[in-house]
């Protein structure tokens, strides 16, 4: 038997041969688990603009995946063609958050455990994953990062204000230093402990600052 003989064979036929109740349990577990990682995703979200659109696509991704896999594992030749489709499919879609990399990851791990057959698997992974999830989520750390922007009619204003910044916080880094006409504009990384800002009213009220600005700071500095 050479490789054309295989193709005409019955093992094609096997394409037919699947499950409709396996199938049917299989989708409707991807359906809740998709749904537990949406509520999840919900709970935990922190960025600036939720999007409900990406959050059901993690319903959707894991409904798809699942789909896929279990049309794979049904027969190597379907699969072959599967590999081939796929290897020319695209995604331009941006990630706003590093965490949602983390959810795509979950929704398309569930999918492909479930579609292997693997269901108590995916339950009880997905049901570890969301409760670490929650826990970090909800968690509060101290020493909260920030921006701080303070704009300064001249030097002597610049001096003051530092110094009260470092009396005020518990750690400063200046970021960088804009001098020019208008003034001279400091910006600096500063840590702070329980949220306490009030410090930033008497920045604000030292004789040459026009201004100060406090902005949460996410690790992404662009200079």
């Amino acid at each position: 038997m050479n490789f054309g003989d295989i193709f005409r064979s019955s093992f094609l036929e096997s394409v037919k041969e699947f499950s409709v109740i396996d199938t049917i349990i299989g989708m409707a577990f991807a359906l809740v688990i998709g749904l537990f990682i949406f509520l999840i995703y919900k709970k935990t979200f922190s960025g600036i603009m939720y999007s409900t659109g990406f959050a059901m696509a993690l319903v959707g991704l894991s409904l798809v995946t699942t789909l896929v896999i279990m049309a794979v594992t049904s027969n190597v030749v379907l699969s072959l063609g599967m590999v081939g489709a796929l290897s020319i499919v695209r995604f331009r879609a941006a990630i706003k958050e590093p965490m949602e990399i983390v959810f795509l990851f979950w929704s398309l791990a569930v999918g492909i455990v479930i579609g292997a057959g693997m269901i108590p698997l995916a339950v009880i992974g997905s049901i570890i994953i969301g409760v670490i999830m929650v826990i970090f989520a909800n968690r509060k750390f101290d020493n909260i990062p920030y921006i701080l922007i303070v704009n300064c009619a001249d030097e002597k204003s610049e001096e003051n204000a530092i110094k009260t910044i470092k009396e005020s916080v518990g750690k400063y880094i200046v970021k960088s230093k804009t001098v020019n006409d208008a003034g001279i504009e400091l910006t600096a990384e500063i840590r702070v402990k329980d949220e306490a800002t009030s410090f930033v009213n008497r920045v604000n009220e030292i004789d040459g600052v026009s201004g100060a600005t406090l902005v949460t700071f996410n690790g992404d500095y662009m200079s």
